[in-house]
């Protein structure tokens, strides 16, 4: 029984499912890899290989630095909103500081021990901040504000994989590792899978899982998963741009040990004089969709997103690289509105002024939020279309949709 819960929690942990680990050789391009003039020469394997020894991984102890860079190309307004570039004093809530790995560079100290015990240390600047998860608790400190975030999960969240269990994922998915499990898992059909170029990550022979968009107007060039080639941990992400330029995302190791970490790594007492803010007990709302998070970050757009007086409807089109978000807030508000709306805040009106062209066809008028990986167009009526799309392919979805 013993062995049947360690291999689920493997399975679970590496986030491959049997239909992923299982592909279909239609899906995955059983291309061998062939090393580089600059690589480490590596037997050849396939790509069906290669996800099968990230699935079989059984690597639980680490430690190291690890070096996260965001290219999104934002809008001023939007970058200043995510938090610009290096980690500010005043708040040591995690949900706070992990968003700021939306924009910038940032570097992180990263330990693990299994399930239970992971350590995310913010190393920009003098002043650091770090994020703790050991047992049942979960601590953030900022050294710069001297406060300290905790949080507690009950038993019952835990066993049923919510609650802490659940939001402490969401919070440490900032390491290589974690950000490969989630774009493993939504491989699929419309997804070409094959064996790349090798490589050296964080000193480390590796080989290159390239995953490519077979779907037309997607705005991913392709993401490439740099996998070690003795123990199967992923070791660096890149998203690359349809459009080419340097990676959206690069997160990789910079140098990276094997070896069970000290006890002690992930003990945390709150020091002296810090202030203390609990968090929730465990039994959290349950998330709101991705797309409304996003527009009610920008502060007068809560009402076309579905907040106060909006119903937030969701309509999810099409599928795969290609899948498109149509929410219809229901709010009775449009662009026009809050132009209009001399009542609403300053930085929505910011926010307006940084919206890209104008576009029309039969849906009406609507203004378009270009960034290198996520569009959003809103329409005058106040729909909302988003996704890793093109703004031709938001247009066309908003004429077939209207």
């Amino acid at each position: 029984m013993a062995a049947n819960t360690k291999t689920s929690r493997k399975v679970a942990r590496y986030a491959v499912p049997v239909a992923v680990a299982g592909v279909a050789a239609a899906t995955v391009a059983m291309v061998p890899a062939f090393a580089n003039a600059g690589g480490p020469d590596l037997p050849k394997v396939t790509a069906q290989q290669l996800i099968e020894k990230v699935a079989a991984s059984d690597v639980e102890q680490l430690s190291g630095t690890a070096k996260i860079s965001t290219d999104l190309g934002l809008p001023k307004i939007a970058s200043g909103l995510l938090g610009g570039g290096g980690v500010t004093g005043g708040s040591a809530n995690p949900e706070d500081k992990v968003a700021q790995l939306a924009n910038g560079t940032h570097t992180l100290r990263v330990a693990a021990d299994g399930e239970d015990r992971q350590k995310l240390t913010f190393l920009d600047g003098k002043d650091e901040y770090s994020l703790i998860h050991n047992g049942d608790d979960v601590w953030g400190y900022d050294s710069k504000s001297n406060e300290v975030f905790h949080e507690k999960a009950s038993p019952s969240d835990q066993r049923a994989g919510q609650g802490k269990e659940h939001k402490t994922g969401d919070r440490m998915n900032a390491s290589p590792q974690k950000l490969a499990e989630e774009i493993l898992a939504a491989a699929g059909p419309t997804t070409d899978v094959s064996v790349g170029e090798t490589a050296q990550v964080a000193g480390r022979d590796a080989y290159q899982l390239v995953l490519k968009p077979k779907q037309a107007g997607s705005t991913v060039g392709s993401v490439q998963i740099a996998v070690d080639a003795k123990n199967g941990v992923p070791l660096r992400v890149q998203l690359l741009s349809a459009q080419g330029g340097k990676p959206i995302v690069d997160a990789g190791f910079t140098k990276v040990d094997f070896a069970k970490p000290s006890a002690d790594t992930f003990t945390f007492t709150p020091p002296k004089g810090a202030k203390v803010t609990e968090g929730a007990d465990g039994h959290g709302k349950g998330d709101k969709d991705g797309a409304f998070k996003a527009l009610e970050s920008f502060p007068g757009l809560d009402g076309l997103a579905g907040g106060p007086g909006g119903k937030g409807d969701v309509k999810v089109l099409g599928e795969g690289w290609a899948t498109i978000a149509r929410i219809d807030s229901g709010a009775g508000k449009s662009l026009k509105d809050l132009e209009n709306d001399k009542n609403a805040p300053k930085e929505a009106k910011q926010f307006l002024d940084s919206l890209g062209d104008k576009v029309n066809g039969s849906f009406g008028e609507g203004r378009v939020l270009s960034t290198r990986l996520f569009n959003v167009l809103v329409t005058d009526d106040g729909k909302v279309y988003a996704g890793a799309v093109t703004k031709d392919a938001l247009v066309k979805a908003a004429d077939a949709n209207k």
